[in-house]
């Protein structure tokens, strides 16, 4: 014999079932919302969680819960004082500001050859290029430790000893990079109409004029987009950085070297460590929220044929 409380629950279930059935639009609303709100979550609940520890006070981290116990906003000021925190910051931004210029150069020069000259090999040569950017950046740990730090010799010649320099992560970052740079760069460079680049040829305008005259500003959110992700990759590195610096803020260290040095020997300052990350999202998150909307322009266009 059946129970009426379940046959209740399904008729309801039922009828919400054909709601939806019959209402495909308020089925696919609902469907957007409840997808947008968990990823929301997701995505923001670590960086709430930061600030809960940043102004938890200190000694009641073990008891804390989803609220923190008190707002203490000491610690975003001890950062400063306790190490020179700006430093590595300004270290950070620097370097991934050099590894930008140099990607954004070689990578137009390349993107144009890609995206707009023919000549043999081209595909393979493009297969390639991207074969070697999915290879681990450890895997080339030893030689590129050799040739910078002044290990490496070439016959009568050794290499510069780049040591606790910038160059000594722009270099590695340039080459872990530079494959997405130019994917992007000739993804976009292959749109442009070739009349536009014609018409700038007749007024006498040689390939290279073309290329920064015409194609790249034409071009702006796939250079915003491929800015902003190189940017991203190198300002939150920190293997490379680990290995070609001694973790001196005077040496060119990074920020990720900024928040390891809150840990302590009697144990780790959480609150100190959770302060210098959300310090050190601040740049980023003004890069991206200045740049949004080429790198929506940039997304989306990417992936049209016109």
């Amino acid at each position: 014999m059946s129970n009426p409380v379940q046959e209740e629950s399904r008729s309801r279930i039922g009828q919400f079932v054909d709601l939806l059935i019959n209402n495909p639009y308020d089925t696919y609303r609902i469907l957007f919302y409840v997808g947008l709100t968990s990823f929301i979550i997701v995505t923001l609940f670590p960086f709430y969680w930061l600030l809960v520890l940043a102004i938890t006070p200190d000694g009641t981290h073990y008891d804390m819960g989803l609220l923190p116990a008190g707002a203490d906003v000491g610690s975003f000021f001890e950062i400063f004082q306790q190490v020179p925190f700006h430093k590595y910051v300004f270290n950070s931004i620097i370097i991934a500001s050099i590894t930008v210029v140099i990607c954004l150069l070689i990578g137009s020069l390349a993107g144009y050859a890609f995206g707009r000259v023919d000549f043999r090999g081209k595909t393979p040569l493009m297969l390639l290029l991207l074969v070697v950017s999915y290879f681990p950046g450890i895997s080339y740990l030893i030689p590129l430790y050799e040739m910078l730090t002044g290990a490496l010799s070439f016959g009568p010649f050794m290499s510069p000893d780049l040591y606790n320099t910038p160059w000594s992560m722009a270099f590695p970052f340039t080459m872990l990079t530079l494959p997405i740079t130019i994917f992007i760069l000739t993804t976009f460079f292959r749109q442009i109409p070739d009349g536009l680049e014609d018409a700038a040829r007749v007024e006498g305008t040689t390939r290279l004029g073309a290329l920064f005259r015409v194609i790249l500003p034409l071009s702006a959110p796939g250079v915003t987009t491929a800015a902003v992700i190189v940017f991203i990759s190198v300002y939150r590195e920190f293997f490379f950085s680990f290995m070609m610096t001694d973790g001196g803020a005077d040496n060119w260290a990074v920020l990720v070297y900024g928040i390891r040095s809150f840990e302590q020997q009697s144990g780790q300052a959480y609150d100190l460590m959770a302060a210098a990350s959300i310090v050190g999202i601040i740049p980023v998150a003004l890069l991206v929220v200045l740049a949004q909307k080429h790198i929506v322009r940039g997304l989306t266009q990417g992936g049209l044929k016109e």
